[in-house]
């Protein structure tokens, strides 16, 4: 069941928004509340989504998947899809109404990508509105329920379509065999790679130059390893390339999470 997650992603966002929520004041008991609120909208998504596709997944042979391999069943995933959402639900509303529904905006578009938006070209919207709306519900947990500022809020949504890339790309042959053709199957590997590439580049902009102020050295220095790290990803859709733009794309991941972390410190 845990596998049935997505386990590695799941726990990455839920992270991301523990120390996001650490980094922006807000006290130690509701950054509780906001991991498990993530934790459990993580959960029903990939449950969501390892249910609705168990027949397709058995289809293409993806032996990765635990109901594949009869380890869990789609029932068994359809009921812990409810159960996370109910966790969800009560969690993020527990934190106030503002950003438990700025949280479960989150869990609301990873939902619909599962149930079919994932199969058209609007697929990259569920990634834009849940993974902005991601920081705006963190930063709204903190007292006084403070509103992110418009740079947090777009560079969220800028990597959540980075991401979305970045999680099609390796199934993209099993996708288009069983009919699942989102923007990026429809748009090709290379203009994918490179879209996803500038996505990533937009954040470490946003993340420097949106705050009031001048930017810091840091900043500055963040910028200028960005560029060079933003050409080499952009070459992920060439087979020949890959090798070169994997470490560029996650280090540009890592350096835009960083950044993240930093703008929600700055905002206390």
């Amino acid at each position: 069941m845990a596998r049935a997650t997505h386990l590695e992603p799941a726990l990455a966002v839920t992270t991301v928004a523990v120390l996001l929520a650490v980094a922006a004041g807000v006290p130690a008991g509701r950054t509780a509340l906001v991991g498990m609120a993530v934790l459990a909208g993580q959960a029903s998504i990939g449950w969501c989504n390892d249910w609705l596709d168990a027949d397709r997944d058995r289809a293409v042979g993806r032996t990765d998947k635990p109901v594949v391999r009869g380890l869990v069943s789609p029932a068994m995933l359809r009921n812990a899809t409810v159960a996370a959402v109910v966790v969800a639900v009560l969690a993020s509303l527990a934190l106030g109404l503002v950003p438990g529904l700025l949280l479960l905006v989150l869990v609301a578009s990873g939902l619909a990508y599962d149930a079919g938006l994932k199969r058209t070209a609007l697929s990259p919207l569920p990634y834009l509105t849940g993974f902005g709306a991601l920081p705006a519900g963190v930063v709204a947990a903190a007292p006084g329920a403070p509103l992110a500022p418009w740079w947090l809020v777009a560079a969220g949504a800028a990597l959540g379509g980075a991401a979305h890339v970045a999680n099609v790309a390796p199934d993209v042959d099993d996708d288009l065999a069983t009919g699942v053709r989102g923007l990026p199957h429809r748009v090709g590997p290379v203009p994918s790679a490179v879209a996803g590439a500038l996505l990533l580049g937009a954040a470490t902009l946003l993340l420097v130059l949106g705050p009031a102020g001048s930017p810091s050295a840091a900043g500055w220095v963040a910028c200028v390893v960005a560029a060079p790290a933003v050409v080499v990803a952009a070459m992920a859709g060439d087979p020949r390339a890959r090798r070169l733009a994997f470490p560029a794309v996650m280090l540009l991941t890592v350096l835009d999470v960083v950044l993240l972390l930093a703008g929600g410190a700055a905002l206390t």
